[in-house]
């Protein structure tokens, strides 16, 4: 055995040090005994084999411990030693000693890559690890087979590698190369040839045998992947390597693979990168390839058109950009055809290479391009074999090509310029101008300078400087100069709304100021404007207003200067002339004016007449846009700046014919409405108080004696003049949801779902159903719905039986979901059986159920001829087939349950006797039909116990067949004892002498003594139905056959189904989605391709990971709310209703069932995972449709699941190519960057996430590996991209490409998604949220979708708010199945996503992205920046930035509704960012006038108007004080009842309207009117009224504008998550103070005292109490709403026990000091300062805009008598310098005092109040405006003080009504009525579910 060994191993010594890595971990040296184990000999270095039997001493003889656990590996030798591990996991069954060999060898690497044991976790590891090997030695040496270990390595490796050729998996060839290398290690380098093949193996194989779609391996060439054309041609194409440069130089040790192979050595690209892009390549060209139209002439070879379309499409946005810089193309291709081709295929993957590894760079898409641009050039000087003319040697590319060069010397440079500047942003809080963010970055790049860096890059550019600080000036040692930002600056004002819709701020202000003069000039008719006076008003106006275009250089300020010169001048001097200003006709004034002030406006509006011109021809301008002629550039120039992007946006003409329509309906309405309500009635009170004359004040030294009344005059116009601004936006929801309400199209319930189902496979057929070669002609005889109702003779076709075949698959998914019973199930799916009678239509149950009670009834009653009755039934089909599916499916059942000669003959004459009887018309003669219900009843009974199938029931059946026998042959048969029984008589014995039949026929029969008949059963000697002679006649049980059950089944619930079909399905959700399914089959929509021929595609998931198992722990929860689901879930499990497992009693099967049914009930990524994947399942069936056409395959009984046809042969291989053809179309990658750290930290959710990728095969992960690698001196933190699949049940990486640094520099969302893109493949992309669901029927209309992409486009998808959490305002979440407050959101959300995206996307064509199932044209926008933009802070709400994006770049996004996909919410608070951004800039700029429109008012404008409205509100508050103050307001009053003037008091009570906001749920009933009909919109919108929706409308409102706002002057802006959480909680009082202290109730308690003082010092007009409350309502609704909803829609918020918890924690956080560390909701003191963090960042200006608001409390000490003035402002410093306990009762004393001695009254205190208290609060504001300049001062102790005091009032004054309230019980009822009223609704117990949530609290 010795010589066999050293056959294999002539060294008897290993070179290797296994056991010399375990010295530090043996405990003393006492174990080192000498002596050597030959065992392992060449395993053992010399020297280490004594520490090694050392340490086997300890182990105990024979014993084989359990597998180690290969998944427990420190990170930094995860690569390089768990595969060992898992290997030896694989084989310790067969070959122990070879699983301890593989483990040993692990430990060899392990301790190779770490000798010291630094790394973390690494010195456990090696010891857990050599204490197994001490306890597997001994016991697995005795276990092998062979004599040594090589020889049973040999033997391993042999028996693995002949497996590999039957039956070659992915498996097998990791375990065949691990072999291998334990082999090679064991053996220690032999020479030996019995290893050749096994070396050629690796040799050609290691990069190959871990793949992701496509197994590249060599020996994979026969899985059916492979076997496909085109992927043998795409791999034929790249595989191309002949004619490439065969010097040494640019050459491997072999030859190259492919070309990617070859562009990797010379590049140097890393390995993962260059697998990725490979398979990535191959499966575009693939893909391309089969969908030339026509077909290639030969499928085996890769068509030119599919090469040409991705070049096309690749590089259309690098040729624009050669052109645009006036560079030419460095892709330079060769006259001959085969190079060419070998070329083309060379530079798309270089492309794909670049992009692929370039990290964060991906986001700046022409920094790619320039790189492209120099690599391309040296690509084409290598295969030229160019020469250097430095070197004077062949070109060789710059970045090098060892191993990681390009993303060392071209990548990483870039990413540290990223990097360095992200830093400057101080996550958030620096301002825009002081760092440069990623467009500013991509935008250098725009611009000839770019290429001055070069080529390599030179790192001394000022591209690569950072802003030089305080340090760098001093030491001037700064050479390189920030070149700073690019072409846009940030900056945090609100008048960047106005920069950026100056053309709508114009015209708003040109139409106000003509409105306003026509009124002054009181004209009757709009064609007066023409008069003399008039016109020059106008006139002057608009030269005054025209003359401020935006000034963008020097050059154009000069121009506006002289034009604010010129035309003023040519004005005053028309003026001047007395003929000009007099007031002559109109002909006689513009023929003497018109050359002196006309034709200077004239000359300066040419340019708007020339952009006017330009928008009726938009192709033209178009033209002139995208234009690179210099004369376009100089011309234009002045128009607009030259800019890379925003060119060319322009629609075409019946497009904007449409939305230019749509705003030219719009605006006059709006303006007639202003001039008719707002203006005309205050300029005519505005007349009249300017005329008034007011001598008696109130207002002590203010505004005295102001000329003309000019305080009243601005107290009245502002408000008005804010509502004028602000109510287009109203006006704009009107006309979106009546036009947009115009374009729906609905099946609204299940009623109409029936009513309409006949018309369904018509439709089905054209929408769903590939055409055939020459395009079905539409147009035909069609039904209601635009479809042709269905016939029998289409029914035999095979469209039915497809329609029929995908109907099912949705029902058996409605079933799989719990959503319906098997009852229902049975009652919706259509038969495709062929044993199911005779042809036809075969109607689901659903719409059959009654349908045959109903006949039979009909039949028993009617009197009359057959005919009538015949026609009656057949005029409703259901009735028809339901009689006679049943009819034959008891014939059917019949004929196989009897199997006597006698009995078959018995049923054969009666059915016989019944289809004469129908042919001839005589049935009602020949049978009575009042014995119908008897009949029914027994085969009821007959089924009953054939669907049981039990033998012991073998006696009841006979009884029953007799009795069916009896009552057809003697209570029906009316001649039954005559000719029917001489029938029947001579069926069975029709060899009877003569004279029997003779007899019989003289009716010589035996009497019944109950009635004229005879009884033939009583008559005949043998009972039927009863065995005769031994022989049974009846074939009892049924066979086990699967088709005679289910029409056992069929025939039983037609028999028994009583059921409405209106009532089935009961679940509201599975009603929904029928509803919309069979609605969206009448909508139009592209025709459907072949599954082989439609795009593919991959949705890409992105965010958080949540836990996708928790619903064990919320189990209880989830069967209250869905009790239904609940139930079939039972009965789907095999439990009965009244059985309730528990999950501890549980299996872990029946466990993980349970687990997942609530997981599926919640937001969780289990849900999302498992709607993407019926996306697979669709594909899958509709190849299987296409395939089974094709090959002819009959479609009758298709299989529900793969599983029920893998015993056939030829249907396995057929589900085979479904499953590959899926696996091309479809990929889902889920890009989670926290994985990773999850499995580091051994997080269960990262376990959650492996059950999910084993459940879902083709599940792919990608997140982000940080990485230890040990350094010289430390170990180094290495970041990688990483893709995982599941194989074997472990986890497997399939691609790592590493990283230039940690990815995550931006916002997280979009850095997350950027780095999952490269592992996505297809031609489209859908971008999923974990808080989104889908659905199978909605799968099916996919490929339909996708050739919406045929243009380059983004699609957004209508989405469904089925979310189970939503966002309320008590700081929680809410059930949507049982809280009305979701009820709300969800109907407001709905509407948004369907009538509001309908109409933005059409007419207005300014839909942008929203919401993340859209669908992106994959190659257009991986070439263009990716799918959202990731600047930190600026694109906090980054999906929206994706449409922005696109339409800048020319692309479109549209809006499609005949495809839903369920979604949840997120709220991000972004759009005040949105508003400072570029990109709303360009669009703004760029757009024409009614597009402009569009944008504004469907992005920002929204939330403008919004902070406008509440400016109004605060605009007539303050007015109001001004006027009651001075006494201005009585004297108007007085005033007006003089002089009539009743205009005043209608302009004041006009502003009651502006904030009812019920205008605002116009689009919502729209929507909902739609979706149910008007009455029923009607009716929830009077009861979401009735349960407060409008509170919490106006709530939210608030909520939006406060944190608007905010955002635009300081930032500050975050992304605020819902929650994945499924419970209903309540919110204790600190948490909802500290939540809407600052953006509520402050705000709140301003509006309650300016009313206070309004009802105070107002004056109140006597009889007219209902003027002044309709003035003050609406405010007070407002305020109340802002101060009290959070309480209102708090869960068991006046629950007295809850409100004693509420106070203790109250106090406890007031109290608690703000320690360093402490959380917001610990501490007072913590939550104050972080208030304040972005004020403590804010620049100057918006500081000082703060401190001049603040100023406005200052206002209220005004209008007091001077003692209560000065008394305080003694309060107020009293207060702020001496805060303290005691000497506050000594302020209250001396208060107190001065009480008594000044004799002021009661009135006089509580003024003082008002005084002091809002005085008080804008010092504060001031301290907090100035923090950082008084912070190191004792004063700011008092600040704090002072803060603490007000908030713990604010706290106690919303504390006490609360408290109040709670006290009455009846208060919490009937908040729990009104909040759940959705539950109580649904009689459900909330009660219980707030119970259980308090008790777990």
């Amino acid at each position: 055995m010795r010589t066999q060994i050293l056959i294999f191993a002539p060294s008897s010594r290993c070179h290797c040090r296994l056991c010399c890595c375990c010295c530090s971990l043996l405990l003393h040296p006492a174990h080192i005994v000498h002596g050597r184990d030959h065992s392992h000999e060449g395993f053992l270095s010399p020297g280490n084999e004594e520490l090694w039997t050392a340490s086997a001493r300890t182990k105990t003889a024979g014993h084989v411990p359990q597998p180690f656990d290969s998944e427990k590996v420190p990170l930094i030798l995860e690569f390089e030693v768990r595969r060992f591990l898992r290997v030896a996991n694989q084989i310790e069954a067969e070959s122990p000693r070879a699983a301890y060999l593989c483990r040993v060898h692990a430990f060899e690497r392990a301790h190779s890559m770490d000798k010291n044991s630094i790394g973390r976790g690494v010195r456990q590891f090696k010891t857990a690890l050599l204490k197994h090997l001490e306890q597997a030695e001994e016991g697995t040496k005795r276990m092998r087979r062979e004599s040594s270990d090589a020889l049973e390595l040999k033997y391993l490796y042999d028996k693995y590698h002949n497996k590999r050729r039957i039956s070659p998996s992915e498996s097998r060839y990791e375990s065949i190369n691990i072999l291998l290398e334990v082999l090679k290690a064991v053996l220690s380098g032999t020479d030996s040839e019995t290893f050749a093949d096994g070396e050629e193996i690796k040799g050609n194989s290691a990069n190959y045998f871990r793949y992701n779609i496509l197994p590249l391996h060599p020996d994979s060439s026969q899985q059916e992947i492979m076997r496909l054309p085109e992927i043998k041609a795409s791999l034929a194409a790249i595989r191309n390597v002949r004619g490439l440069p065969s010097d040494k130089s640019y050459r491997k040790e072999s030859a190259p693979i492919d070309l990617i192979d070859w562009l990797q050595h010379i590049f140097g690209f890393q390995e993962g990168n260059v697998a990725n892009q490979r398979e990535h390549l191959v499966l575009l060209l693939a893909n391309l390839h089969i969908r030339q139209i026509p077909k290639p002439t030969s499928m085996s070879k890769l068509d030119d058109r599919a090469i040409d379309e991705l070049m096309e499409k690749l590089f259309k946005n690098y040729r624009k950009w050669c052109t645009f810089l006036g560079r030419k193309s460095n892709i330079w291709l060769p006259d001959v055809k085969q190079e060419e081709e070998q070329q083309k295929i060379l530079y798309i993957s270089l492309y794909l290479l670049i992009w692929g590894e370039a990290s964060n760079l991906r986001l700046m898409p022409e920094c790619l391009c320039y790189i492209f641009h120099h690599m391309a050039y040296e690509l084409s000087g290598v295969l030229a074999g160019s020469i250097s003319l430095n070197t004077r040697e062949k070109v060789v590319p710059a970045c090098g090509g060892e191993p990681e060069s390009f993303l060392r010397n071209v990548v990483t440079p870039l990413y540290t310029v990223i990097s360095e500047e992200a830093r400057r942003n101080s996550n958030g809080t620096a301002d825009h101008s002081k760092w440069r963010n990623y467009d500013d970055l991509n935008e250098y790049f725009w611009c000839i300078d770019c290429f001055k860096l070069g080529w390599p890059m030179r790192l001394e550019c000022g591209f690569f400087s950072a802003p030089s600080t305080t340090k760098d000036r001093e030491s001037e040692t700064t050479t390189r100069k920030w070149i700073g930002k690019t072409n846009f600056v940030e900056i945090r004002s609100f008048l960047h709304l106005y920069r950026s819709f100056d053309r709508m701020w114009a015209f708003f202000i040109l139409a106000f100021q003509l409105m306003v003069i026509i009124a002054w000039h009181n004209l009757e008719s709009p064609l007066e404007v023409f008069n003399s006076p008039t016109f020059e008003d106008i006139m002057s106006n608009e030269a005054k207003y025209e003359h401020f275009p935006n000034a963008r250089s020097c050059v154009e300020i000069f121009g506006c200067t002289i034009w604010v010169i010129t035309l003023p001048v040519y004005y005053v001097k028309s003026r001047q002339d007395s003929f000009c200003s007099a007031d002559e006709d109109w002909s006689q004034f513009g023929r003497q004016c018109l050359p002196q002030y006309m034709v200077a406006v004239a000359i300066y509006m040419t340019t708007n007449a020339i952009e006017m011109a330009l928008f009726f021809l938009p192709s033209v301008g178009s033209f002139i846009e995208t234009s690179d002629w210099r004369i376009f550039g100089i011309l234009f120039w002045w128009a607009q700046p030259r800019l890379y992007i925003g060119r060319g946006m322009q629609e075409h003409q019946i497009t904007l014919l449409k939305y230019s329509m749509f705003w030219l309906l719009l605006l006059p309405c709006k303006l007639a409405f202003s001039f008719q309500f707002e203006i005309k009635p205050l300029v005519e009170s505005t007349k009249q108080i300017m005329e008034m004359s007011v001598r008696t004040y109130e207002w002590h030294a203010i505004f005295p004696k102001v000329k003309n009344n000019f305080g009243a005059v601005l107290a009245i116009w502002t408000p008005t003049t804010i509502v004028y601004f602000m109510d287009t936006q109203i006006w704009y929801s009107i006309f979106c949801s009546v036009f947009g309400g115009f374009t729906a199209c609905s099946i609204r319930t299940m009623g109409m779902v029936r009513s309409k189902f006949s018309f369904l496979p018509a439709a089905f057929s054209a929408r769903l159903i590939p055409p055939p070669v020459k395009k079905r002609l539409r147009g035909n005889a069609r039904g209601p719905l635009g479809e042709k109702p269905l016939r029998e003779t289409e029914a035999e076709g095979r469209d039915y039986v497809t329609f029929a075949a995908v109907w099912n698959q949705i029902i058996y998914s409605f079933r799989e979901e719990d959503l319906i019973s098997d009852r229902e199930r049975d009652l919706m799916i259509v038969p495709l059986s062929s044993g199911l009678g005779s042809s036809g239509v075969h109607w689901p149950l659903f719409l059959l159920a009654t349908k045959f009670s109903a006949a039979l009834s009909i039949a028993r009653e009617f009197v009359g001829e057959y005919r009538l009755l015949d026609s009656k039934i057949r005029s409703d089909v259901h009735m028809y087939s339901a009689v006679k599916e049943c009819y034959d499916l008891l014939n059917n059942i019949l004929d196989l349950l009897v199997v006597g000669d006698r009995e078959r003959r018995i049923v054969s004459a009666i059915t016989t006797e019944v289809e004469t009887s129908v042919s001839s018309s005589n049935l009602l003669s020949e049978f009575r039909m009042n014995e119908l219900p008897a009949l029914h009843e027994k085969f009821i009974q007959l089924v009953e116990i054939l669907l049981e199938n039990n033998r012991a029931q073998s006696s009841n059946l006979v009884e029953l067949l007799q009795d069916i026998f009896e009552i057809v042959t003697k209570d029906m048969m009316i001649h039954g004892h005559r000719s029917g029984c001489w029938f029947i008589y001579l069926s069975i014995y029709p060899l009877q002498s003569s004279t029997l039949a003779f007899q019989l026929g003289a009716c010589v029969w035996p009497r019944s003594s109950e009635g004229d008949g005879a009884s033939f059963l009583e008559w005949h000697e043998a009972p039927l139905f009863t065995p005769k002679d031994g022989e049974p006649v009846l074939r009892f049980p049924l066979p086990d056959d699967g088709s005679l059950k289910e029409q056992v089944r069929r025939l039983f619930l037609l028999l028994t189904a009583e059921e409405t079909a209106m009532d089935i399905p009961i679940n509201l959700e599975a009603r929904r989605r029928v509803t919309f399914f069979a609605t969206s089959l009448f909508m139009d929509m592209p025709d459907a391709p072949k599954a082989r021929n439609m795009l593919s595609f991959s949705p890409i998931f992105r965010g958080d990971l949540h836990s996708s198992q928790d619903g064990a722990s919320i189990l209880s929860y989830m069967q209250k709310i869905y009790p239904d689901e609940w139930k079939n879930f039972l009965e789907r499990m095999g439990y009965k209703a009244s059985e309730r497992p528990f999950v501890e009693d549980c299996d872990e099967g029946l466990n993980r069932e349970i687990t997942n049914w609530a997981s599926f009930r919640g937001q969780t990524l289990s849900r999302t995972v498992r709607g993407m994947m019926y996306y697979r399942e669709a594909i899958r069936f509709q190849a299987f449709l296409d395939m089974a056409k094709t090959e002819g395959t009959y479609l009758w009984g298709i299989p529900r699941s793969r599983r029920a046809c893998g015993g056939r042969r030829g249907t396995h291989s057929l589900w085979a190519q479904m499953d590959e053809l899926a696996d091309i179309k479809f990929t889902y990658v889920v890009s989670c960057q926290v994985y990773g750290e999850h499995k580091a930290s051994g997080d269960p959710r990262a376990r959650h996430i492996l059950d999910l990728m084993i459940r879902y095969p083709s599940l792919r992960v990608a997140y982000i590996e940080e990485k230890e690698v040990i350094g010289p001196n430390k170990p180094q933190k290495v970041y990688s991209s990483v893709l995982v699949k599941a194989v074997n049940g472990l986890e497997q990486k399939v691609y790592r490409i590493k990283l230039p640094g940690p990815p995550i520099i931006g916002e997280g969302k979009p850095e997350n998604q950027n780095q999952g893109i490269i592992f996505t493949r297809g031609e489209a992309l859908q971008t999923i949220d974990m808080n989104q669901d889908n659905y199978m029927e909605e799968a099916f209309k996919m490929r339909n979708v996708l050739q919406e992409l045929l243009n380059p486009k983004m699609d957004g998808l209508r989405q469904y708010w089925d979310s189970e959490s939503t966002y309320s305002p008590e700081g929680g979440t809410v059930s949507f199945a049982v809280s009305s407050l979701a009820w709300f959101m969800s109907y407001q959300e709905s509407s948004f996503v369907t009538i509001g995206q309908r109409f933005l996307a059409k007419p207005l064509r300014v839909r942008f992205h929203y919401g993340h199932p859209d669908i992106f044209d994959r190659i257009f926008h991986v070439t263009r920046g990716g799918l959202s933009k990731a600047s930190k802070t600026i694109n906090l709400s980054e999906d929206v930035f994706a449409g922005f994006n696109t339409t800048l770049r020319c692309g479109s996004v549209t809006y499609r509704e005949y495809m839903k996909i369920g979604k949840g919410r997120d709220i991000a608070n972004g759009n005040g960012e949105q508003a400072l951004s570029r990109d709303v800039f360009r669009l703004g700029r760029r757009f024409d006038f009614f597009r402009m429109l569009s944008c504004y008012f469907t992005t920002v404008g929204f939330y403008l108007s919004g902070v406008m409205s509440v400016l109004a509100v605060y605009g007539f508050l303050y007015g109001q004080l001004y006027l009651g103050l001075s006494g201005l307001e009585r004297a108007l009053i007085d005033g007006a009842r003089t002089q009539n003037m009743r205009f005043l008091e209608t302009a004041l009570a006009s502003q009651s309207f502006i904030q009812m906001g019920l205008l605002t749920g116009l689009p919502m009933m729209m929507e909902v009117a739609l979706e149910k009909g008007f009455r029923e919109a009607l009716t929830d919108f009077i009861l979401m009224h009735l349960q407060l929706a409008s509170v919490f409308f106006t709530f939210s409102l608030g909520t939006k504008l406060h944190y608007f706002g905010r955002t635009i002057l300081h930032g500050g802006a975050k992304y605020r998550p819902t929650g994945r959480k499924f419970v209903v909680f309540h919110a204790s009082f600190t948490e909802n103070y500290r939540l809407y202290s600052r953006s509520h109730f402050v705000k709140g308690f301003e509006l309650l005292f300016l009313l206070i003082l309004h009802n105070l010092y107002g004056s109140k007009p006597h009889g007219r109490s209902a003027a002044y409350a309709l003035v003050t309502c609406s405010i007070w609704f407002l305020t109340l709403t802002w101060l009290f909803t959070p309480f209102i829609f708090n869960p068991s918020g006046f629950a007295w026990w809850k409100i004693v918890e509420d106070w203790m924690d109250w106090n406890r956080w007031m109290k608690n000091q703000g320690d360093l560390g402490l959380r917001q909701d610990k501490s007072w003191e913590t939550w104050w300062n972080d208030e304040q963090l972005h004020i403590r960042y804010s620049g100057l200006g918006s500081v000082t805009l703060d401190i001049l608001l603040s100023l406005r409390f200052f206002v209220y000490q005004y209008g007091l008598n001077i003692v209560v003035y000065v008394l305080s402002w003694a309060v107020i410093v009293a207060i702020f310098l001496l805060v303290k306990a005691v000497v506050l009762l000594g302020v209250v004393t001396a208060v107190m005092v001065l009480f008594s001695v000044c004799r002021l009254s009661v009135m006089d205190l509580f003024v003082c109040c008002f005084a002091f208290v809002p005085t008080g609060w804008g010092l504060l504001r001031i301290a907090q405006a100035i923090r950082p300049k008084i912070e190191g001062y004792s004063i700011w102790s008092s600040v704090e003080a002072l803060a603490y005091t007000y908030d713990y009032v604010m706290g106690l004054l919303l504390f006490a009504p609360v408290a109040a309230l709670a006290w009455m019980p009846v208060v919490s009822a009937i908040q729990t009525r009104v909040l759940f009223n959705q539950a109580f609704t649904r009689h459900l117990q909330i009660q219980p579910i707030l119970g259980a949530k308090s008790k777990r609290r």
